[in-house]
């Protein structure tokens, strides 16, 4: 397999995972969000990524999540399941459950908190592809793993039979570039910014869209690789400022939360539009009402804030 082997491109992002306030997982309110989800024209999700808190899902939450995202939109949007667990044991069962539930590929990172080196990244990758017979999207993320995939490793990654894509979410942004330049030719390559920097990457060099988080703009962040395609710059540069709005009042350059956990205030937020997000569930903890004000600050400046949360 090879970049060619699939058609995943523009706005695809990592979708939150409606809980209960008691904890237990929502699945109306989940069948209701994927139904927003496709209205709203995304070009495809995620699911249980690191803004769906895969790490507080039981394997069996997790397989229902897929299982209920392929037969509510996999027939209009491009779903991966996210695998993210500490061996490749674990990995594989959650990728059989991917590919039993028919979704289109998987997201992996390299295991959190265990710091694996080199060798190790690549035995791990190498491990998953030779057990499940399904695309895999490679996930640079620092912040959470703590391990950087610099080009020469992604590189090295982009020879294991079923990697197909990387989401670099490195907040090293010449690494960002020279990764795009390297692999361009061989792998689905996610993470361009939605700015005149990244117009100008998708139009000089190449890239295929961004794995983003959320979708709390609806159809404003798919819109954007829209007009792209059809060379309408100046609709880009609108919807882009309303992406880096967003993005500046809650999240750092490392794509941490300013205030709140990720989740929580893209969940508040979603709820604030009337998407049925849900609470987040423990260790992460439910927005102050400082918090709520900053996020409901935000949402006016975008004039989306027009109605009472729900939930």
């Amino acid at each position: 397999m090879n970049r060619d082997s699939v058609d995943w491109h523009g706005y695809l992002p990592a979708v939150t995972t409606p809980f209960a306030a008691t904890g237990e997982l929502d699945t109306g309110a989940w069948r209701e969000q994927l139904d927003w989800l496709a209205a709203e024209r995304m070009h495809g999700l995620i699911v249980a990524g690191t803004t769906g808190e895969w790490f507080s899902l039981s394997e069996r939450e997790r397989a229902t999540l897929f299982e209920q995202a392929a037969d509510r939109v996999g027939d209009r949007l491009t779903v991966l399941g996210g695998c993210n667990a500490y061996t490749p044991a674990e990995v594989v069962r959650h990728a059989r459950a991917a590919r039993g539930a028919g979704l289109a590929g998987i997201l992996l990172s390299p295991p959190p908190y265990l710091v694996p080196n080199r060798r190790e990244i690549v035995a791990f990758y190498t491990a998953v592809s030779a057990a499940v017979d399904i695309p895999i999207c490679v996930y640079n993320w620092p912040r959470g793993t703590n391990v950087e995939l610099d080009t020469e490793l992604l590189a090295e990654l982009a020879g294991i039979d079923h990697v197909v894509a990387v989401k670099n979410s490195t907040p090293d942004f010449g690494a960002f570039v020279r990764g795009l330049v390297a692999l361009r030719g061989r792998l689905r390559y996610f993470g361009i910014p939605t700015n005149d920097t990244g117009i100008a990457l998708l139009r000089g060099i190449g890239g295929d869209g961004l794995m983003g988080a959320g979708a709390v703009l609806g159809a404003d962040h798919p819109d954007f690789f829209r007009a792209l395609e059809r060379a309408d710059l100046d609709e880009a540069r609108r919807l882009g400022e309303r992406d880096r709005i967003l993005m500046g009042d809650w999240f750092t350059a490392d794509l941490g939360g300013r205030f709140g956990s990720a989740p929580a205030i893209l969940k508040y937020a979603l709820r604030r539009r009337g998407v049925p997000a849900g609470h987040v569930r423990a260790p992460l903890l439910p927005l102050t009402d400082a918090e709520q004000r900053r996020v409901d600050d935000t949402l006016a400046r975008l004039g989306l804030l027009d109605r009472s949360p729900v939930g």
